[in-house]
């Protein structure tokens, strides 16, 4: 059985999830397992969400699924046989402080995303199970990042998925909230859902402010026109601003715009979505740096598999 590791996306979708997006994502529940102290046994308990979903075809499933990795050489054969894994991958890391680890296993209608923990005392395995094309078409969308705007539908800002706004208080008092995306118009700031208009009318009208603490797109950076010419773009500003900077051949113009952009930590998506949203809106789906490559060519929609007609 095939399975590979988790991605640093899905791995936002191995913990609790609110009612909204355990039900947009098709969560069917999970399967919480511990190894004894011995490290040889799996005591494992199953916690239903959605029992609808949990279908015969779907149990054959994970049963499939569990009693693969628990064979023999396998990494859930015991917890000696996790460590090794953990250890020897570090790529599968989810590099926090509750030593991590995640691997995702497709079947053709489900997917079993298992963050796992080689630690004795702790829970070993936490599979959450969920419909494979709800899951994978909320991840896509959630790529496109959190819009916040003002109460005049103005963009302010955008986050990726599951970072963090802090808000200030109309008397000081400052705190910090994970996001998710829900939709393009709907977000959740902390444990509770908005529609992002409703979310900034209620910020004006208790005269809070609210930050970015990891915006998607940064303040500004640099870039270059067909021409040539050296510029510099600002987030949320239609247009750019020139620079005294002499114009050479186009080539050693965007290496110059590469390089000064690296300095600023600012990634070639990052400077080709700001380029695109300061001609044609902040608001467009080109002013997003996930709709580029990492050499900040535009990446080709994927086409839509509408399945037979009906």
């Amino acid at each position: 059985m095939d399975y590979r590791i988790m991605t640093a996306e899905e791995r936002k979708y191995t913990y609790a999830q609110s009612q909204q997006l355990s039900m947009q994502t098709g969560l069917i529940g999970y399967l919480r397992a511990d190894m004894d102290s011995n490290g040889e046994g799996f005591f494992s308990s199953w916690n239903e969400w959605r029992q609808s979903l949990n279908t015969d075809e779907f149990k054959k499933d994970i049963d499939f699924v569990i009693n693969s990795l628990r064979e023999d050489g396998e990494l859930l054969h015991d917890r000696s046989t996790l460590s090794k894994f953990c250890y020897d991958t570090p790529e599968s890391a989810f590099n926090d402080d509750r030593n991590e680890y995640g691997i995702r296993v497709d079947t053709e209608k489900y997917a079993f995303l298992c963050r796992m923990n080689p630690n004795k005392g702790e829970y070993n395995l936490y599979c959450h199970c969920y419909v494979r094309d709800w899951l994978d078409r909320n991840i896509e969308k959630a790529a496109r990042g959190i819009r916040f705007i003002d109460s005049n539908y103005h963009d302010l800002f955008r986050i990726a998925d599951g970072e963090r706004i802090a808000i200030t208080s109309s008397f000081g008092e400052r705190n910090e909230y994970t996001c998710r995306y829900i939709d393009e118009t709907h977000v959740e700031v902390g444990n509770n859902l908005y529609h992002i208009c409703e979310f900034a009318e209620r910020m004006e009208q208790n005269g809070a402010t609210y930050k970015a603490l990891k915006p998607l797109l940064p303040e500004q950076c640099y870039g270059t026109l067909h021409t040539g010419e050296f510029i510099i773009i600002k987030y949320g500003e239609k247009g750019y601003y020139n620079t005294d900077i002499p114009t050479e051949d186009k080539e050693s113009m965007k290496a110059l715009a590469d390089e000064m952009n690296a300095k600023l930590g600012v990634t070639k998506a990052q400077a080709a979505a700001m380029l695109a949203g300061s001609m044609y809106g902040w608001s467009c789906p080109a002013a997003n740096p996930a709709s580029y490559d990492e050499n900040g060519k535009s990446i080709k929609p994927k086409e839509t598999d509408r399945g037979d007609a009906r």
